[in-house]
């Protein structure tokens, strides 16, 4: 694969290019902006010279940062107060919302308890509830209720893992979308808290987990340094502990983990069979693995490390470790170890590589192997749609799993009445679960279904493919009215995300969607470099080096609706978010003239110092270091904030953040802003800053939806759009 770096030479060059140019004044080129001081820092890293006028923004705590960020606020708020469609636009998501049946996800079994997390609009946040093998919605019980917590909805219930018997559940939660959990111990059938509260247990992005000991008188949990630590060691070096109910967590005894990475996300999992514990660990977010076992008795076995490409792993009833592999295998393959030798050496290939990609473990979705009595169900993806393939416990394959066309699966759960229970979602219809017999190998829709005033019916979704500037083929998936005219005319929203191995699958479209649709609008969702929709390779091509490939694709996909005729660039928006954010950054800075108007949420943007964030380590392994020169050069060859112009005709942006977010530092949206706020050639520039907020999980649901009538009402705004007619 060739290597495409943003178009300048040499380092010098680069320095060249990329000097910020910060004499200007502290008034904005965005007329009506807030003024921002200017206070020149230069930094240099290797041969390159950079210049930074906004380094003082990056002080959280600072009362000027504060004072700056609610003037950013004010603009905004004032703007939108000035829409007359950005009322209507949130009282119609509200309405559509509120109307949306209850809905239920994240299926844990255990005993003959199926655990849910449930979601009841309009409530602010979804609860844990319990059911049983019927998986009977009328039947259902709260367990634990976090609106009941706090009335202003901002605790979130983070994970939950019940005990093997279903008796008692532990329960992470946090405040303000933090992802800043402890664990608290909750009687199932009272549904009161029966142990104290464990703190740092969960944290962006390391996570946490818990796996219970088979009789629930403890379980094995991850644990962050206290306050007591060094700055630098905090929300990092996550261990492994163990703790006895009834006892002091302060004295809760170590198990695992002094030797691990200071980037190390662990998840623990004891789920398929409770005498055993699979401790996974992380390298950081960029695809490495290793992998322990834990007994018992506390026998600790190390199975596979960081170099031997393991990338998930679960032990089942049948005695049997299966591992997917992804060494000289980049789309995965299936090996199968006896517990009674636990040398990877002697590990078995059961399901070779093929043409699908068997999904790896993530901190976003279930276990990628599923193993029952009978069966071994093995989840896999094409390309953007998945499929669960079904083989013997030696491999031989017996067909896939019922699925409609054009769907994905993200959840598999075995129940103990030999019935499986798996989510069904498409672009189209509400999501929904199935039930699989195995024993007769047929498969039924359950009442486990959500149903929703937004209907889809007048809508298809074609799957076409842009040419990269490398010649790769990038598959798109168009969601259009039937009828629509490729006359130029469409106003079409360009969404795409591309890394950390993350798969844009089908999901059912939301009542934002609808009402683009029906304002007339095109909605794209790119299957871009950087995700893992075609494995490993997918992955790479879009990673550390390789980056300005995603933004490469995301291009070439605008640039081909353009020539297809389903839009202009005066009529065609972006949107993403987090990584999608950087990607957003990159592409109006690299191509500012493709877009009318831009969305970037909870973004990255200086790429020269994310390394130093409160959380930016974890991102070294996906994006590089400046420490590595190769990857130096390719980090500020596209880092959007060095990239700034003064004078570009830059497309509308705004940015959305929030003051609680553990995965991106805010900083990056404050300093971008004020560069593009200070060089743009008129197009307004806004930042919203949410201190109720983080990254976007755990929000509450009223922030949610003010959050997407603010991006539609942007949207609609700066293209010119009209709020639908009833």
């Amino acid at each position: 694969m060739r290597q495409t770096i943003f178009p300048v030479s040499t380092l010098a060059a680069l320095a060249a290019v990329g000097l910020l140019a910060c004499s200007t004044a502290a008034l904005a080129a965005d007329r009506g902006a807030p003024p921002t001081r200017v206070a020149e820092v230069t930094d240099t890293y290797g041969d390159i010279t950079v210049k930074d006028p906004y380094r003082w923004l990056e002080k959280q705590g600072d009362p000027k940062v504060h004072q700056w960020s609610v003037a950013q606020d004010n603009r905004t708020r004032k703007y939108f107060g000035s829409l007359a469609f950005r009322k209507p636009l949130f009282d119609s998501l509200m309405a559509q919302i509120s109307a949306t049946s209850s809905s239920y996800y994240d299926l844990h079994t255990a005993g003959d308890k199926l655990f849910a997390m449930y979601n009841q609009p309009p409530k602010q946040q979804p609860m844990l509830a319990v059911l049983g093998n019927a998986a009977d919605p009328a039947q259902a019980r709260i367990v634990l209720d976090p609106n009941a917590i706090n009335s202003k909805g901002t605790t979130a219930i983070d994970w939950f893992v019940p005990s093997h018997d279903g008796s008692k559940v532990a329960v992470s939660m946090s405040d303000n979308g933090s992802e800043d959990g402890s664990v608290h111990i909750v009687d199932v059938a009272t549904g009161k808290q029966i142990d104290k509260t464990i703190p740092l247990v969960q944290y962006p992005t390391g996570g946490g987990s818990v796996a219970w000991k088979a009789d629930g008188s403890g379980f094995w949990y991850t644990r962050y340094p206290d306050a007591s630590q060094p700055a630098d060691r905090q929300h990092f070096y996550e261990q492994i502990y163990f703790h006895k109910l009834g006892d002091d967590p302060a004295k809760d005894s170590y198990v695992l983990g002094k030797d691990f990475p200071k980037v190390a996300e662990i998840a623990l999992d004891s789920h398929q069979n409770p005498d055993y514990v699979v401790a996974t660990v992380a390298n950081g977010d960029g695809g490495e693995f290793a992998h322990y076992v834990i007994s018992q008795d506390g026998g600790i076995k190390q199975v596979s490390r960081f170099e031997d490409k393991i990338v998930a792993a679960t032990i089942g009833m049948d005695q049997a470790m299966y591992l997917v592999s992804r060494k000289d295998a980049p789309r995965g393959k299936l090996l199968k170890l006896p517990l009674n030798d636990l040398d990877l050496a002697h590990a078995k290939v059961i399901v070779p590589e093929s043409d699908a990609v068997i999904q790896p473990g993530g901190e976003f979705g279930g276990s990628p192997v599923i193993v029952t009595k009978d069966a071994l169900y093995v989840r896999e993806i094409v390309g953007g749609p998945s499929r669960v393939a079904i083989f013997d416990h030696e491999g031989k394959s017996r067909g896939n799993l019922p699925l409609p066309d054009v769907a994905a699966v993200d959840e598999v759960e075995a129940l103990s009445d030999g019935t499986l229970l798996y989510s069904v979602k498409t672009y189209l219809t509400p999501p929904y679960y199935s039930r699989y017999d195995e024993k007769s190998g047929k498969s039924a829709a359950t009442k486990l279904a959500q149903t929703s005033p937004t209907s889809y019916d007048d809508t298809e979704v074609v799957r076409e493919f842009a040419t990269s500037k490398d010649g790769t083929k990038i598959p798109l998936n168009i969601v259009r009215r039937k009828g629509t005219k490729l006359d130029g005319s469409n106003p079409v929203l360009l969404n795409g995300y591309g890394g950390y191995s993350v798969n844009q699958t089908p999901r059912f479209l939301s009542p934002a969607t609808r009402l683009w649709l029906d304002a007339g609008g095109v909605f794209v969702i790119a299957n871009l470099r950087g995700g893992g929709e075609f494995g490993e390779e997918w992955h790479s091509q879009g990673a550390l080096t390789n980056k300005q490939n995603v933004f490469d694709d995301f291009t070439a996909a605008a640039q081909y609706l353009i020539a297809q005729k389903y839009t202009t660039s005066e009529h065609m928006a972006a949107i993403g978010g987090s990584n999608g954010g950087l990607l957003m950054g990159a592409v109006f800075t690299q191509h500012p003239e493709l877009f009318k108007a831009v969305v970037s949420q909870v973004g990255i943007y200086d790429m020269l110092r994310v390394e130093l964030d409160p959380n930016g380590a974890f991102n070294t392994t996906e994006f590089g270091s400046v420490k590595n020169p190769d990857q130096l050069k390719a980090l500020y060859a596209y880092s959007p904030y060095h990239h700034v112009k003064d004078g570009t005709k830059y497309p509308a942006i705004f940015m959305a953040t929030g003051e609680t977010d553990g995965r991106v530092n805010p900083m990056h949206s404050r300093k971008m802003i004020a560069r593009l706020q200070a060089a743009t050639a008129g197009k307004p520039v806004y930042l919203s800053i949410n201190s109720h907020a983080g990254h976007g999980i755990g929000s509450s649901l009223s922030i949610k939806a003010n959050q997407t009538a603010d991006v539609y009402a942007f949207l609609f705004d700066q293209l010119g759009m009209k709020f639908p007619a009833k």
